[in-house]
């Protein structure tokens, strides 16, 4: 399985992102360099996937599925693909507030802790539907990380379309995503015109 090895303050310099975008609260201490290069229409279409890709924690290859999906679905192409990424249960993890980072929620649903519907999921990229209770297994409660998420109130605060419980280690899946309730800094039209070439 391929793994995505660059430092996470590194890229996001490089992509001219907030780290916080992520889920990182600590700051870069190295300056930006500013050029005053011209970014061609590619050069600025390609950094917009890298964007979505780096944000998701998502490599090419299935990126490229998601988007071969998103086409064929009824509605707009972009907003359709960013709906799929943010229904990824590694994504719903960290929204409704179990993991600080999309990397930790990656983690957490390898690792077997998380349950859909009272059943043990372990595959990062399997998609949630409307309805579906994601709750952490009886067996991983007594961890620190997540006595400490039960313990704490200042939890981040879930989107409009999920419904969370950090208190009970729970949420639940109330709808599906509208792009005005996808907070990532990605112009999604460019993504589909670099596909569209």
């Amino acid at each position: 399985m391929a793994i995505d090895r660059v430092p996470a303050l590194k890229r996001c310099r490089a992509l001219g992102l907030e780290p916080g975008v992520v889920g990182i609260s600590r700051e870069s201490k190295r300056q930006v360099r500013r050029t005053n290069r011209k970014v061609s229409e590619y050069g600025m279409q390609l950094k917009e996937k890298q964007k979505a890709k780096f944000i998701y924690g998502v490599l090419e290859k299935q990126f490229r599925k998601y988007y071969e999906k998103a086409k064929t679905m009824p509605g707009v192409t972009g907003e359709n693909l960013l709906g799929l990424l943010e229904r990824r249960i590694d994504n719903v993890v960290y929204r409704i507030g179990l993991a600080q980072t999309r990397k930790q929620a990656r983690q957490i649903v390898r690792h077997g802790h998380i349950l859909v519907n009272g059943k043990r999921l372990d595959i990062p990229s399997a998609l949630v539907s409307v309805g579906d209770v994601i709750t952490v297994a009886e067996k991983s409660r007594s961890k620190a990380m997540f006595k400490e998420i039960a313990e704490s109130q200042n939890s981040l605060s879930a989107p409009a379309w999920l419904e969370a419980d950090p208190a009970k280690l729970s949420g639940s899946v109330t709808r599906f995503p509208e792009r005005s309730e996808i907070d990532i800094p990605v112009t999604e039209q460019a993504i589909v015109e670099l596909y569209s070439r």
